[in-house]
């Protein structure tokens, strides 16, 4: 695939851009490597500057940079634009918060004096997916950079203005040169980099094929990575819920970046006494959401970012209708330019359709019954994935265990899935390991280093 942007919702090829060639890599890298030597030595103080110079930036030109992610990956306008100042958050969480996550930390021991100290590691390769452009490279850059790192971004080949936007912001913030690089090259050349010397340890965020050549690419060379990776979150229901809130929070957890989200609500287990008036509800407000051009304020559902993520979405619910599972409302991509699918919910899924064990990337809500708590939770954890999940009880027995028993990097109660500077964010299984966020995500990348002194 090409470096270019095409738009999602006409199909049209707006911009083309040519990939870097070997000579062009080998240049960001020494510069990288240069830039690192100094800018480890900088303060605190005034990398918290330049972090919250990026973060007036993205605030004062949100809109802006909304329409070059709505362009370029189809989100409606008006969640690029929370985008944009969700990105300026980070920036400011971590310029406010970096100095004392990062503080020497005393200990006692038979020394004088004996301390843990965290300093950066150097060059950290970036490799990020199109579906929040902004955001999840935000949020790898703020504590990274805050540090002492540089940053290098190799970002989706079908977000390259956003890539380009992302280092503009950095350069004008006023950052030094090197300290962070948009690398517009394909995926063919992640390989180059991540075994580089000069690059210290790499970070994804994508699918699993990827994630793992990542993983394993680093780990021949013994480098660190933090990958997050897919999910098939479940949004479980039971009966004490209160089912106003947990529908409205269901069509959310479903819709978020039409349906394109690894930590989207996908598989709805409800407790079957209350199932059929969840269901009846969710139906009604999904054919009630606009779908239409995402640059248009009302727009609720826009197109999905590629062709083919529209060709497989609509590949795994036919298997599952083949299977014996019902449409309850959508089911087949609409008849218009661009790659608009709309919202549906498939119910009566029979075990072995794809619904039980592949991430559906889209607008499809799968739901599934339960007789029990029991049932709730082992439906929940069966899956490959462990991202994040959602559960509705006001019961605070049920609570506690399922706090305890569902298998994710977290678990919202009354309340749908969402990414937080202030708490830490990663998965478990499949969905991968590290983590981002908090004062654990910038301590991923950095040497945690023990000092001794007699």
């Amino acid at each position: 695939m090409g470096i270019a942007t095409i738009n999602p919702a006409t199909g049209e090829t707006v911009k083309t851009f040519t990939a870097l060639t070997d000579a062009e890599i080998e240049k960001a890298l020494a510069v990288a490597d240069q830039a690192f030597k100094d800018y480890r030595r900088t303060s605190f103080e005034q990398r918290s500057q330049w972090m919250q110079n990026a973060a007036n930036l993205l605030e004062e030109n949100a809109e802006t940079y909304a329409k070059i992610m709505t362009l370029e990956m189809g989100k409606p306008i008006t969640a690029a634009i929370a985008e944009a100042k969700k990105s300026a958050s980070v920036c400011r969480f971590y310029a406010e918060n970096a100095a004392q996550f990062l503080a020497d930390v005393p200990v006692s021991s038979d020394a004088s004096n004996s301390f843990v100290s965290y300093q950066p590691l150097g060059a950290i390769l970036a490799v990020m997916p199109w579906n929040f452009p902004f955001w999840q490279v935000f949020r790898f850059a703020a504590p990274a950079l805050m540090a002492g790192n540089v940053g290098l971004l190799k970002h989706a080949s079908n977000v390259p203005q956003c890539a380009l936007a992302i280092a503009e912001i950095f350069q004008n913030a006023g950052f030094p040169e090197g300290v962070f690089q948009t690398l517009l090259v394909g995926s063919n050349k992640v390989a180059q980099i991540i075994t580089d010397d000069r690059v210290k340890a790499g970070t994804l965020t994508g699918s699993e094929p990827a994630g793992a050549s990542l993983a394993s690419l680093a780990g021949q060379n013994i480098k660190k990575t933090v990958l997050e990776l897919g999910g098939s979150d479940p949004f479980i229901v039971l009966e004490t819920a209160d089912l106003n809130a947990a529908v409205a929070a269901a069509v959310t957890a479903r819709m978020l970046n039409n349906g394109q989200s690894c930590i989207a609500a996908k598989r709805f287990i409800l407790m079957s006494s209350i199932a059929d008036e969840f269901e009846s509800r969710m139906a009604e407000k999904f054919a009630a959401l606009k779908i239409g051009d995402p640059m248009l304020p009302d727009t609720e559902v826009g197109p999905l970012a590629t062709p083919d993520i529209l060709t497989e979405l609509d590949d795994q619910v036919q298997r599952c209708v083949e299977l014996g599972a019902k449409v309850l409302t959508g089911g087949q991509p609409l008849e218009r330019p661009g790659n608009f699918y709309p919202p549906t919910i498939l119910t009566q899924i029979p075990e072995g359709a794809p619904a039980y064990s592949e991430e559906f990337f889209g607008p499809v809500a799968l739901i599934f019954r339960v007789n029990s708590l029991d049932e709730a939770i082992t439906l929940a954890n069966s899956t490959i994935f462990g991202l994040g999940a959602s559960a509705w009880t006001t019961n605070q027995a049920e609570q506690k265990r399922l706090i305890r028993e569902v298998e994710a990097g977290a678990v919202f109660i009354n309340g749908l899935v969402k990414s937080d500077p202030r708490l830490p964010f990663g998965g478990i299984k499949r969905s991968g390991y590290g983590r981002e966020l908090s004062s654990q995500g910038i301590h991923e990348f950095v040497n945690i280093k023990s000092v001794w002194i007699k």
